[in-house]
């Protein structure tokens, strides 16, 4: 029998003429297509992440915790400012915006749309009070009767009205009109007909009782001058220098203004309280909102008061000089705290206390 060896075709000639596992030949554009197709589908995702990881590289501001930069130097105009970004472990050339930590969102106030009452604590005063809210310390007063003449009778845990707006707190009374009320705090009546924190209807009827708010109001200021029958001057009283001194170490917890004809000194209880120059007590007791309270007329047209003692240690009739001891700090009457009430009288007429002392 008669063979025929058949010959094997050289590896190159069949390389040039067929792709192993892929049996199209490379002559066929086919085969190029299907190729492409095969590495898209494989390489796609890995070409993704190296294309992200470019982006993110070159934009040179990845702060994967989002903690803020940390300072290392300040730059110069040669050298640009330089912070390390938490997360990297190079130091980093800024030259643009950082993203900020804000931990808090603030939140505009809103205007309040009615009186509302506030409970006095301890340390409070009018000016305190009325600046909490926003308000002049004459509105505090105009708006509550029982503090109308005297701030200093202000106690802790009294509820004081506390207006959206500046102006007066009315209180109607029987015989009262819109141009009455008007005209005794100098407002406009359009300006209290049209106040949304009044609920007035035509024809405006006005209830006694009720209150109404009068924006923009103010009261007349009236001075106060001081009536007294006090005790004699005794013989050879001291007559005082007219150079005051302050009664107490302590600090200015209310001023001098035309709510409060004197100043508020706050101390510990039991702070020595000396007379602030020489004369003779005309007064000293128990005096409604001023609690225990010594008066001093110094015998050339000045007196002095010294309000909310714990204990009086003077009588009426005795002579003091200037830096005699007089009693000690307290909150007795109507007070929020521990203090000294001082005010200085000129022939009657309450002066600035600030006028007078050094």
């Amino acid at each position: 029998m008669n063979y025929r060896i058949a010959k094997r075709p050289s590896v190159s000639a069949q390389a040039s003429t067929t792709a192993p596992g892929i049996g199209l030949s490379l002559k066929n554009p086919s085969w190029w297509k299907q190729l492409v197709r095969n590495l898209l589908s494989r390489y796609s995702s890995h070409l993704a992440l190296i294309v992200f990881t470019w982006l993110v590289l070159s934009l040179g501001n990845l702060n994967p915790l989002d903690l803020p930069p940390v300072l290392v130097s300040t730059g110069s105009d040669e050298q640009p400012t330089q912070y390390f970004l938490p997360g990297l472990t190079t130091i980093q050339e800024v030259d643009y915006l950082l993203k900020g930590v804000v931990p808090l969102t603030i939140i505009p106030p809103r205007p309040r749309r009615e009186v509302i009452t506030y409970k006095a604590e301890s340390g409070d005063n009018v000016i305190s009070i009325a600046a909490q809210f926003g308000l002049k310390p004459e509105t505090i007063l105009w708006s509550n009767p029982e503090l109308s003449s005297n701030p200093d009778l202000l106690y802790t845990g009294q509820l004081v009205y506390i207006l959206p707006v500046d102006g007066v707190y009315h209180l109607i009374k029987s015989g009262d009109t819109l141009q009455s009320i008007a005209d005794d705090y100098k407002a406009n009546v359009d300006d209290i007909i049209n106040s949304e924190y009044n609920a007035l209807t035509e024809p405006y009827t006005l209830t006694p009782g009720e209150w109404v708010v009068v924006p923009g109001g103010a009261k007349p200021y009236i001075p106060r001058v001081v009536q007294d029958t006090y005790a004699s001057p005794p013989a050879g009283a001291e007559e005082g220098t007219g150079s005051f001194m302050w009664p107490i170490t302590g600090f200015i917890s209310q001023g001098f203004w035309s709510g409060h004809l004197g100043v508020d000194v706050a101390a510990p209880e039991g702070t020595p309280i000396y007379a602030s120059d020489s004369g003779y007590v005309v007064a000293a007791g128990w005096s409604g909102g001023y609690g225990n309270r010594v008066i001093i007329d110094h015998g050339n047209g000045f007196k002095t008061l010294y309000a909310h003692m714990v204990i009086i240690l003077v009588q009426p009739g005795m002579s003091v000089e200037r830096g005699d001891l007089l009693g000690r700090v307290g909150e007795t009457g109507r007070a929020t705290g521990p203090h000294v009430h001082f005010e200085l009288w000129l022939n009657g007429v309450k002066r600035n206390p600030f006028g007078y002392l050094p």
